[in-house]
């Protein structure tokens, strides 16, 4: 674990942001209208927020600035890529997983919430190397199953990463899991962890793919636009 701190603001969504993965944000309410007019104002290099996932039951819309509860307290910075600006007020903000880090504590006496942040360290672990073979097929044969189960032909997959922890990462974005889920695994507190979940939770959603028929539509490493 890292002992740098840092003061970010934050953006709750209902989804889990990993480092690596492209977030592309359609910024329509006030709060976060504000945050993207301070992120406008500030040098590139230093455009940066956290993203933190929402608990079961919060909206984002609906979420108070002193919701702190309502949000988990382990979150990934966002760095901006670019900010759009549209006539009607509204921002579209394309940026990418950067860090993780901890909140240590949350001020929620301005526009929207900033926390206090410890930036956390990304070890590989003792037996990475040896988890990334392993999560590599059974990633493969996951996409295969779940291409078959809604009936869509075998497509070219791109090749994975060799460094392990950037693997734990995009199998992490790229496999359809629940929040809680999603959240555990960028909890982990290395690669080695991490890889050894995703390979418990891809043979147990292989075997369910190889159970079933089909499965409601859903669509495999496509970045869709969060709303705030």
């Amino acid at each position: 674990m890292g002992s740098v701190t840092d003061r970010l603001p934050l953006f709750p969504l209902n989804s889990v942001l990993y480092p690596g993965l492209v977030l592309p944000l359609n910024i329509f309410e006030e709060r976060y209208r504000r945050l993207a007019r301070d992120l406008i104002a500030l040098p590139e290099d230093e455009r940066r927020f956290g993203v933190v996932a929402l608990r079961a039951g919060q909206e984002v819309g609906d979420l108070p600035v002193d919701a702190v509860d309502a949000v988990f307290p382990l979150g990934c910075t966002a760095e901006v890529a670019s900010i759009r600006p549209h006539a009607d007020g509204r921002f579209d903000i394309v940026a990418t997983g950067a860090q993780r880090f901890r909140l240590l504590s949350v001020d929620s006496t301005g526009p929207y919430l900033v926390g206090e942040v410890e930036y956390l360290d990304e070890p590989k672990g003792d037996d990475a190397a040896v988890l990334a073979l392993a999560v590599t097929q059974a990633f493969a044969e996951y996409q295969r199953r779940l291409l078959g189960a809604q009936g869509r032909s075998p497509i070219e997959m791109p090749e994975l990463p060799d460094d392990p922890v950037v693997l734990s990462y995009l199998v992490a974005a790229a496999v359809v899991l629940d929040l809680p889920d999603k959240q555990g695994l960028l909890v982990a507190r290395d690669g080695t962890v991490r890889l050894r979940e995703e390979l418990s939770l891809l043979r147990r959603e292989n075997a369910l793919l190889q159970h079933l028929r089909a499965l409601p539509a859903v669509e495999l490493l496509r970045a869709s636009t969060e709303p705030n």
